[in-house]
């Protein structure tokens, strides 16, 4: 079969993430038909996660791109880009304040972000409640969606923007994501400003991280005065089991992490001890390095569908750069299957070249940072 033209073509994107949203978004801005396919019941049925560092040589390209970059700078914490580099005494052994008028990565919480790119498409471009079982049909297209619910579609291009667990990915690579041995367990706290003062303080305006070697915390602020700390640690991926607790044992975990923190100062120890809630469990995850695939025409992937790798802030910024590389090859080629041959051209030894030099990355989060490091190069992103 001959590959249609994009402009004729059924583009589907499974995935309302930021990589799936903003591919949609641009394709829209320059005339093109798409669907876009997201397993949550609707767009407010989950929290979105913590806060986002868009960076101006990707994030912020892309959003360009997408015509909603003072949108996001409306919306975007400036003094978010502020970095602290702790000892595990709480002493600040590196800081960083941002310069006035400093754009180069402010943060974002990731709904806004996820509402900002759903706000600008079209009224019906997002199914929500369609969770992907698998894509089939033959090389030459079309592809078949089918669902959970039974239903299915065709497109002629399915755009995997499906995240670490991808099911689009099984129509181009065998890859599955690995655990690093690195595990975060995420810690929320809320009115940082009233409840929490005296860790408000400690952790300033953005982001402050310390680490021992063995074990570390970094801490983020979010919107409306809440703040995520991740407590990151080499441990088995059952580890909770293992010690004999369970995830909602909120008490035991904390006395766990007290044991395995100890001689961290009190004030350090308030990103364990003072959270508002229960911990969440996050093991990092991986996909082998480098992950490429044989070019199968109708099907490709981007973000973490395609190049899974350690939370060191490029997670979120690759996926929405390869989101406007793809619909920008869409609409300045002759056919889907000329358009993402050209994309995948760049974004995969782009995306394994990064993979390369991130791997192994999540050990990093837990060294002792040296007094030269007052730019953090990561975050939950």
């Amino acid at each position: 079969m001959k590959s249609p033209t994009p402009a004729d073509a059924r583009i589907g994107i499974i995935g309302a993430g930021p990589g799936g949203l903003t591919c949609a978004r641009i394709l829209q801005r320059h005339g093109m038909a798409v669907t876009v396919y997201d397993r949550d019941p609707d767009h407010a049925s989950r929290n979105q996660g913590g806060s986002l560092d868009l960076h101006e040589d990707d994030g912020q390209l892309a959003l360009r791109e997408a015509g909603l970059l003072e949108e996001f700078f409306a919306l975007a914490r400036f003094e978010g880009q502020e970095m602290r580099r702790l000892d595990p005494a709480g002493g600040v052994i590196a800081h960083h304040v941002p310069d006035e008028g400093e754009t180069a990565r402010p943060e974002i919480d990731r709904g806004q972000l996820r509402d900002l790119l759903l706000r600008s498409l079209a009224p019906g471009t997002v199914q929500w409640g369609r969770a992907l079982q698998s894509v089939s049909g033959a090389a030459g297209g079309p592809r078949t969606l089918t669902f959970t619910d039974g239903t299915a579609a065709e497109a002629d291009l399915v755009i995997g923007a499906d995240g670490a667990f991808s099911r689009v990915r099984a129509a181009v690579s065998p890859a599955t994501p690995h655990y690093t041995g690195v595990g975060f367990l995420e810690a929320r706290f809320d009115a940082m400003d009233t409840a929490h003062p005296g860790l408000s303080a400690l952790v300033g305006n953005g982001s402050a991280h310390a680490a021992d070697g063995e074990r570390g915390l970094f801490a983020q602020r979010n919107s409306g005065g809440h703040l995520r700390v991740y407590i990151m640690r080499r441990v088995p991926l059952d580890w909770i089991a293992a010690a004999g607790l369970r995830p909602e044992d909120t008490e035991g975990i904390r006395a766990h992490l007290l044991g395995e923190f100890a001689g961290w100062s009190p004030e350090v120890l308030r990103m364990i001890t003072d959270n508002d809630g229960p911990y969440v469990d996050r093991p990092i995850l991986a996909l082998p390095v480098p992950h490429t695939w044989e070019h199968s025409p109708g099907v490709t992937l981007l973000g973490d569908a395609a190049h899974l790798m350690p939370p060191l802030g490029v997670g979120v910024n690759l996926a929405m750069l390869d989101a406007g590389e793809l619909a920008l090859s869409l609409v300045r080629s002759a056919t889907v299957d000329d358009a993402v041959r050209g994309y995948e051209k760049t974004m995969l030894p782009r995306s394994a070249d990064v993979a390369r030099m991130l791997e192994g990355g999540a050990a990093s989060l837990l060294a002792v940072p040296g007094p030269d490091e007052d730019r953090p190069g990561h975050g939950r992103s």
